[in-house]
Parts: structure tokens; sequence; C-alpha cells
């Protein structure tokens, strides 16, 4: 499931400045030691190759899609992401994102895709956001668990600590149904210290990554990433 539920909005808002119709299309590659999910590992603490395609608008409309190995124990071995939204800006420093995410598994045994309505604002180098489910497989639960009871608050600290090299502290608890019905508990917080490097080749990150869920232990994780023009 994709750890980036949001477009960045600096590069929508900015476009929203001019007076000229302008739409791009994006596409990004990469690969990470260990994909997590809400501080959960996606891959069994494997490796992940990923990529995907975005298109932004001016208007602040977006689409696109996003996939990635994964390994949850059984014969479910890749994710396919789609979503769609609209991100603006409030006055100068603030904006906006809401979003539809479907995350499908085709080869999975059982029907387990998931769709989430997401809401975020963010004023300079702070973003906060809230998703929950909207639709869900039948085999997301088991009766008498709801389905698509599953809620998920976030915030995101960033800061530039020069022209190519920032940090990032990110704080999110995962409530509901869904939840029991996947870890034992009704709710769980996780927690991550991202520092990420831009260079010329594309983006290099190293996170730091753990939950409150007992017998889950800390993650500590190097990714790379590369987006360019269509």
């Amino acid at each position: 499931m994709n750890k980036l539920l949001f477009k960045s909005t600096a590069v929508l808002m900015t476009t929203l400045l001019s007076s000229t119709a302008y739409a791009a299309v994006e596409a990004n590659i990469g690969a990470t030691s260990n994909y997590l999910w809400r501080g959960i590992t996606q891959t069994d603490d494997s490796t992940a190759v990923q990529g995907g395609i975005d298109y932004s608008h001016d208007s602040g409309f977006y689409l696109g899609t996003w996939a990635s190995n994964v390994d949850f124990g059984d014969d479910t071995s890749y994710e396919v992401d789609l979503y769609g939204g609209f991100a603006g800006s409030i006055a100068e420093e603030f904006g906006y994102d809401i979003s539809y995410l479907y995350y499908a598994y085709p080869d999975a045994d059982g029907n387990i895709d998931l769709g989430e309505v997401s809401a975020a604002i963010n004023w300079k180098w702070i973003e906060v956001s809230y998703s929950h489910l909207v639709n869900a497989g039948d085999d997301v639960t088991t009766d008498p668990l709801d389905n698509t009871d599953m809620g998920y608050l976030q915030t995101t600290l960033s800061y530039s600590l020069s022209d190519t090299l920032s940090i990032s502290a990110h704080y999110g608890y995962s409530s509901g149904d869904v939840v029991t019905a996947w870890y034992g508990v009704s709710n769980y917080a996780d927690y991550s210290l991202t520092l990420s490097k831009d260079t010329n080749l594309g983006t290099v990150f190293f996170t730091v990554s753990d939950t409150d869920l007992k017998n889950d232990d800390g993650k500590i994780l190097l990714g790379y990433n590369y987006s360019f023009e269509l």
C-alpha cells in the first residue's frame, strides 16, 4: 500500500499562479530496501522495486498510478494503486489536497482491494491529513468486523537543511476494525525520521521507522527515487 497518499502540493500550487494553461505528465522509478506502509513492512522486510506515472493540471486536478512488489506470505506478489484528486492553495502559505486512492492486488487469492478518501492541509513545514476507507473487498476482514472501518491520522514536519538536503519527521495513528483484523489491536501508532538528498541522478533517502505494536521491531531502510517528465 502506497506510503505516499498525497501528491506534492508545492508544484501544483506553483502552476496555479500561472495564467497560461499547463499540464504535465511525469514518471518515477525507484527502489527501497524495505517497503513500509504506515510503519508495517509490505515485503516481509525485503527489497521493493517501484514506479508510477502522474498527470497534473494547473487547475489543481491530478491523476496517477503506482506499482510495487509485495510479500504478504501468500500468493500476492504485487500492488497497483490508482488515485486522483484536487490540490490547491488557501491564501499564499496554506495548501490543501483532497484525493481518492484505490489499492489493487490483482493476483491475490481473495478480494483484498481497498479504497480510501483523504484530505490534507499544509502550512510551511507542517502537513496534517486524515484518510478513511470507503470501500473494501469482502476478504479484508471477517464478520462481525466492518471491512471499511479504518481511519488514519498523520502529521509530517519537513525542514530543508540546504538546497538539496532535507529532513522530515512523521507520526501516524491507525484505528478501526480493519486494524483489529490485521494486527489484533484496535489502534496503533507509527513514527519515522527521514533524511533525503537530491542529486542530479535522483533522490536518495534514509529512514528510521517504528511502531508501538508488540513484537514489531524498528526498521532502517535506504531508498532511491528518480522522476522525469514524459
